[in-house]
């Protein structure tokens, strides 16, 4: 069983499990759920695209930064100038927590993505009762009818969507209308490898309507520029700030390099 599917069958009982402590009705009666969304897509076009990760452990790595500060790493992400934050709020796998998204969501008005395994419409109403303004659709996690009813439904309660894709077969078979980014993710879910060259082949397979954002494995300012130069205008980075003991100065440091390095280009 590769750890994808696993994940999902971990998921299914957990969601099963949060519909018994919560309703749908009480999700909506939370505070946050008739709040008017931050765009996430205009927030990458207009700033520096960079989407830093709130991301304490992960399948592969393990232990990635053992005690968060949600409260400081978000706010420190967006003082360095971070376009959106991702959350990941999968406990068993990620070490992440819902609350982690709603306590960045009461310290800053930075655009937040939940990055989940999401399945089910409940966790996209959740999403909204927690504070997202944006939710991750896994195209590898879906069947295209879900992927889009799912992508509909979060649009139609004020989330944005990002589908993410590992290849051109599943760009081709998941994409619809209701998508405001593509992420092509670099990291192969079922090796776990790593690959930069994956958003560079789909590029120019992503139709120009949606933001295109290159995910996972860029830990150089000049692979931003690379990936800038093909197309991309977002790119989310965990691991490269997360690892280090203060991951907003990492952020910091990561996005001025880049500005430099494109006023030098200029």
């Amino acid at each position: 069983m590769n750890i994808l599917t696993k994940i999902l069958h971990h998921k299914q009982l957990e969601i099963k499990h949060a519909k018994k402590q919560r309703t749908v009705r009480e999700l909506q009666n939370s505070p946050y759920f008739n709040r008017a969304g931050n765009s996430m897509k205009n927030s990458i076009q207009n700033g520096s695209g960079i989407i830093a990760e709130i991301k304490r452990k992960s399948p592969s790595k393990g232990i990635i930064h053992e005690n968060v500060n949600i409260e400081a790493i978000a706010k420190g992400y967006t003082q360095a100038g971070a376009s959106a934050i991702s959350v990941l709020t999968d406990t068993e796998f990620f070490g992440g927590q819902n609350d982690f998204l709603t306590t960045a969501r009461q310290a800053v008005s930075t655009p937040l993505l939940r990055k989940e395994f999401i399945i089910d419409e409940y966790q996209v109403v959740e999403a909204k009762a927690i504070g997202a303004d944006a939710i991750l659709l896994i195209a590898a996690a879906l069947e295209p009818s879900l992927l889009m009813a799912l992508a509909q439904l979060a649009q139609s309660i004020g989330l944005e969507v990002l589908m993410e894709v590992h290849n051109k077969a599943e760009l081709d078979s998941h994409l619809n209308p209701y998508l405001d980014m593509v992420g092509v993710n670099n990291r192969n879910l079922k090796t776990f490898e790593v690959n930069v060259e994956t958003s560079i082949d789909l590029v120019n397979e992503i139709p120009n309507d949606f933001v295109k954002i290159s995910e996972s494995g860029i830990s150089n300012p000049l692979t931003v520029q690379q990936l800038q130069k093909v197309g991309f205008q977002g790119f989310l980075i965990g691991e490269q700030f997360m690892k280090q003991s203060n991951p907003p100065e990492a952020c910091n440091r990561f996005i001025q390099q880049i500005q430099a390095k494109t006023s030098c280009t200029h």
